[in-house]
C-alpha cells in the first residue's frame, strides 16, 4: 500500500511533495499513484529505442516536471540527467539510464500495488 512512509524509504521528498499538494495526503498520494501511469515513460523508452532523441527528450522533459513535483527523488535525478543530456544532443547510451528510470517506476508500482 502506497504511504508517505513508504515513499520516503523509496527516496522521495514526501514534505516537499505534501507542500505542494496543501498537505493534503490524500491528493499527494492520488497524484503519485497517477504519476506512475504517465504515457511519457512508454514514450521515453519507445524514443530511446527507435534513436528518436528529440521525441526522448520531450518525454524525459515532461517526466522531470511530474516527477519534480511531486519530488519523487530517485526518478527526478534521472529524469533530470537524461533531459539535461538529451538538450545537448550528447552521443550517449541512454538506454541503461532509460532501464534505471523504468525499474523505479516498476518499485514505486509496486509500493502502489501493496
Amino acid at each position: 500500500m502506497l504511504t508517505v512512509d513508504a515513499l520516503q524509504e523509496f527516496g522521495a521528498d514526501t514534505a516537499e511533495g505534501l507542500a505542494r499538494c496543501m498537505n493534503n495526503e490524500q491528493f499527494y498520494l492520488r497524484l503519485v499513484a497517477m504519476a506512475v501511469g504517465d504515457a511519457n515513460f512508454e514514450k521515453l523508452a519507445d524514443a530511446i529505442g527507435a534513436q528518436d532523441f528529440k521525441a526522448a527528450f520531450e518525454a524525459a522533459h515532461a517526466l522531470k516536471g511530474l516527477v519534480g513535483n511531486l519530488s519523487l527523488t530517485p526518478l527526478f535525478t534521472i529524469a533530470s540527467e537524461m533531459t539535461e543530456l538529451l538538450r545537448a544532443e550528447t552521443e550517449a547510451d541512454y538506454a541503461p539510464m532509460c532501464d534505471e528510470l523504468l525499474g523505479l517506476r516498476q518499485q514505486l508500482q509496486a509500493l502502489i500495488d501493496g
